[in-house]
């Protein structure tokens, strides 16, 4: 049986992320989906695999369906096929960032870079002028990569920011090119250079897994396989499952000696998602205390007015009120 595999994302203001997480994961439970969904205040992440009226009954859920509203209308979509079901189970998480950037400042809804098509890619990256730059992390560069592309060596995207702190300079890399899996990563990192000051900063619009399904092999300037985060491992032109490629307990001969080991993935998935568990606990924590403290604030800046404003009351009575520098003498 092949399943259908949907990438998707989009960043949009998402104020009731957190209620909106039972409810999604009932729905894709509910149509027997499986794969991973994130959620945050700036928007949704996500892969998930099922059959094709799951797929599709999700993906219209997710445009115009009421869960979301219609705030979902402008979703970054990609669709591929698996051999075998390439997630083990279903994961709805709540994140503060869609893609951990680590600035929660950086909001692409207002300020990002420009897309460009698949078609119109490698006439970009062709250009003298240009830097092109891989976003994603060290090991996924290991299999592959565009030509003539400079690998960042990042062991995770939230590295990116040390990274052009130390390698990039506005003044001397006036045209940038980014690209990474399927563009989130790279619109977000867009959106980061455009504040820190860079004037030209370009990215790949539905990342490289759109490049690769829309781009002849002949015409393709991409060398090696796509990594992507589910069993498959890696996917080349036409979004095709690599041979051979599938996680199955034992390594690949020729896999890149950067690429993390993928024995007993069960345990290394039980793991992760243990850890991302904590995460969020830790996260939901941390944001019950902020919102706290906050109201706290809010209370002693109130008492503080209040305070004053009573002590401005007082003064004025004791200027208005009869005393001794203001009473007549006693007539006797």
């Amino acid at each position: 049986m092949r399943f259908k595999v949907a990438a998707f994302y989009q960043f949009a203001a998402l104020p009731d992320f957190r209620a909106l997480r039972e409810p999604l994961r009932a729905f894709c439970a509910g149509l027997d989906l499986k794969g991973s969904v994130l959620l945050a205040h700036e928007g949704i992440n996500g892969t998930i695999a099922g059959t094709d009226q799951g797929i599709d009954d999700f993906v219209a859920e997710l445009r115009r369906g009421p869960l979301f509203g219609g705030r979902l209308d402008n979703l970054e979509l990609k669709f591929s096929e698996a051999a075998q079901m390439p997630f083990q189970r279903l994961k709805v998480r709540v994140k503060k960032e869609i893609v951990t950037l680590g600035d929660t400042t950086v909001d692409p809804t207002r300020l990002v870079g420009t897309y460009v098509d698949a078609a119109d890619w490698n006439e970009l990256i062709a250009a003298p002028d240009i830097m092109v730059l891989d976003t994603r992390n060290a090991f996924e560069v290991a299999m592959g990569t565009f030509e003539g592309a400079v690998d960042p060596g990042i062991a995770s995207f939230g590295q990116f920011k040390e990274f052009t702190a130390r390698n990039l300079d506005p003044t001397k890399h006036r045209r940038i090119a980014m690209f990474c899996t399927g563009g989130i990563r790279c619109e977000k990192a867009s959106a980061y250079l455009l504040a820190q000051g860079f004037a030209e900063v370009y990215h790949l619009k539905g990342g490289i897994l759109k490049y690769l399904e829309e781009t002849p092999q002949q015409d393709s300037r991409w060398r090696g396989d796509c990594f992507v985060f589910d069993e498959r491992v890696a996917l080349g032109h036409g979004l095709r499952e690599r041979a051979g490629a599938r996680s199955s307990g034992v390594e690949r001969a020729d896999a890149p000696a950067r690429l993390p080991s993928m024995n007993d993935t069960a345990k290394l998935s039980e793991r992760i998602d243990a850890l991302e568990v904590r995460l969020t606990y830790q996260d939901e924590t941390i944001e019950t205390l902020n919102q706290t403290i906050t109201a706290q604030w809010k209370q002693i800046d109130a008492l503080t007015r209040q305070i004053a404003e009573l002590r401005d009351r007082l003064q004025e009575a004791e200027r208005q009120a009869p005393g001794p520098a203001n009473e007549r003498p006693p007539h006797y």
